[in-house]
């Protein structure tokens, strides 16, 4: 699996895989012109909507009504190093769901890849080129 990220001047970058492009930025009391998603944004989002999915196709599967269901995250950083240090995710069905049906949506939800990711890090190279 490969993407590009491209810069476009000032903080601005396009990530393009395949045939989709995304556009990150900073707002502009940091330096940028507030074009798209901070990368920290990009990546707290990226969680949510991995969590989305894995509910969703959950509830599908399941007969559990969740059109229209939202994640909200709310998160906060850390420092030493700085990072993000604590995310939460809150999943919002349209309707009640059974204890039962609670347990094994919450299970979903955690095994999602870019939870699981985050929970079992993988390795990280960073090389210069050419």
């Amino acid at each position: 699996m490969t993407l590009t990220v491209t810069s476009r001047g000032g903080a601005r970058y396009d990530v393009t895989s395949g045939t989709h492009t995304l556009v990150t930025d900073q707002p502009i009391e940091d330096g940028g012109g507030n074009a798209g998603m901070s990368p920290v944004e990009l990546f707290v989002g990226s969680l949510g909507s991995c969590v989305a999915y894995f509910v969703g196709r959950y509830c599908a599967r399941h007969q559990i009504p969740c059109e229209g269901f939202t994640v909200d995250a709310e998160w906060s950083y850390a420092e030493q190093p700085h990072r993000v240090g604590a995310v939460e995710l809150r999943v919002n069905l349209p309707s009640a769901v059974t204890p039962e049906q609670r347990e094994k949506l919450l299970k979903v939800a955690h095994g999602c890849t870019v939870h699981q990711s985050l929970a079992v890090p993988p390795k990280v190279e960073i090389q210069l080129g050419r």
